[in-house]
């Protein structure tokens, strides 16, 4: 990059477990919730932003170019242009390399970026026949016309089409995301066991995080009714590999290994952070968090989705002339637990590496005890336009407080992609 690229701060809301309902906020109230009390501890105005970017796969239809609606209402003023990224997973992340790129090429120097989903509000959609037969309807001129249209009216017509299915549904080979999961635990010889026992793992990290007050990003959030919403709620403190091991295989019945208990949670959330470049930082006299150095996306096979996370980390360490032993903190999201397990597998590999990554030899192991160090998708959930600004903002307070200096975060990306962000922690 020609400039450098600083975090300056960052926040996020709890992310709030889909419970089989709307959730209380739309995606454009979380972004808002989540930047409030970031902007309000700034030294700056939020019309002094040069450009608002925030990645969201699907807003509601009043949320169109989401970006500028919550721009607007931060007050960021008229003058401050706003658009919306869309990578899928990688939505949150892309908007914060897309912001980096702005900032480094010279052409901003203040930007507020992150990512938003709310998955509970993903709409029910009527089936094409139920669309074909109102339009229909609504074309016939005469009496006769309609209820000629009326007669061919059947019940099966409302059967609703339910719109998360089918995003999470790669259109061109016809696997959804959690079937790809299961070829990957399949490839890698991932049992069950050792899913549940990562997901358990995910779990009491994040409930240790909690207890301890470790995610100091996660700020208290209200709905109308002045219900305070605190925390990531879809944590499990109680979980064990016992009570993992009794719910049924979702994705491949009955024989499959991918459950909704090793799954990520479907879930609603926002994360927003603010990249800013040195002469703003001058300008503000604002302290830098952190840097963003690189980031990489890869793409590959969308039937082997999940491995996306391996491709990119590998592609990043060899733009950077790094070794695994070079980062300090990881954070890969856990759109599963099969297929965190089958990056650490395929990194390792050492075929795999020279024939996939084209690599001498394999890249390494990753060092658990260093990678998702207070859970992770599986535990606190995966709004997918959010994401990747999470874990890249999390990434930078796990290397603040364990005083280290250097981190990746990774995520992988329906459709065959991958991504991977290397960000540098300024107090070191």
């Amino acid at each position: 990059m020609s400039r450098e690229v600083y975090i300056i701060d960052g926040a996020r809301t709890p992310f709030l477990k889909a419970r089989g309902v709307p959730g209380k906020f739309s995606a454009a109230e979380l972004a808002i919730k989540a930047a409030q009390p970031l902007l309000l501890r700034q030294p700056f105005s939020a019309t002094q932003f040069d450009e608002v970017i925030l990645g969201c796969v699907m807003p509601a239809a009043n949320e169109a170019n989401i970006a500028r609606v919550v721009s607007l209402r931060l007050d960021c003023g008229d003058a401050v242009p706003a658009w919306t990224v869309q990578r899928n997973c990688g939505s949150g992340m892309q908007a914060l390399d897309t912001a980096a790129q702005r900032i480094a090429s010279g052409a901003s120097d203040l930007i507020l970026a992150g990512g938003v989903e709310a998955m509970s509000r993903a709409p029910l959609l009527f089936s094409d026949p139920m669309v074909h037969w109102f339009s229909r309807l609504n074309l016939a001129k005469t009496p006769m016309q309609k209820i000629a249209v009326l007669s061919k009216f059947r019940p099966a017509f409302f059967k609703p089409v339910i719109s998360l299915l089918v995003g999470l549904t790669d259109p061109v080979v016809g696997l959804s995301m959690g079937k790809t999961a299961e070829i990957l635990a399949q490839r890698f010889n991932i049992s069950r066991e050792s899913m549940d026992e990562f997901a358990v793992r995910s779990h009491l990290r994040l409930a240790q995080a909690q207890q301890s007050n470790s995610l100091s990003e996660v700020e208290v959030i209200y709905d109308q009714n002045g219900r305070a919403y605190e925390h990531d709620d879809g944590v499990r403190p109680d979980s064990s590999v016992a009570a993992l091991s009794k719910l049924n295989a979702v994705f491949d019945r009955p024989h499959g290994k991918v459950t909704a208990g090793n799954s990520a949670q479907v879930s609603d959330g926002a994360a927003c952070l603010i990249l800013a470049s040195a002469e703003a930082c001058e300008k503000y006299k604002l302290h830098p968090q952190g840097k963003i150095v690189d980031c990489c996306w890869q793409g590959l096979s969308p039937s082997q989705m999940g491995l996306g996370p391996a491709y990119a980390i590998a592609e990043l360490l060899k733009r950077q002339a790094l070794n695994l032993k070079d980062i300090d903190q990881w954070e890969i999201n856990e759109a599963f637990a099969a297929q965190v397990q089958a990056c650490l597998a395929a990194l390792q590999d050492e075929e795999f590496c020279q024939q996939e990554l084209a690599w001498s030899s394999s890249v390494g192991v990753i060092d658990e005890a260093r990678l998702n160090v207070d859970g992770g998708g599986v535990s606190l959930g995966h709004p997918v336009g959010a994401s990747g600004a999470r874990i890249v903002l999390h990434l930078l307070k796990t290397l603040q407080a364990n005083k280290r200096k250097t981190g990746i975060a990774s995520l992988c990306i329906g459709g065959g992609q991958g991504g991977a962000m290397l960000v540098e922690n300024c107090d070191v």
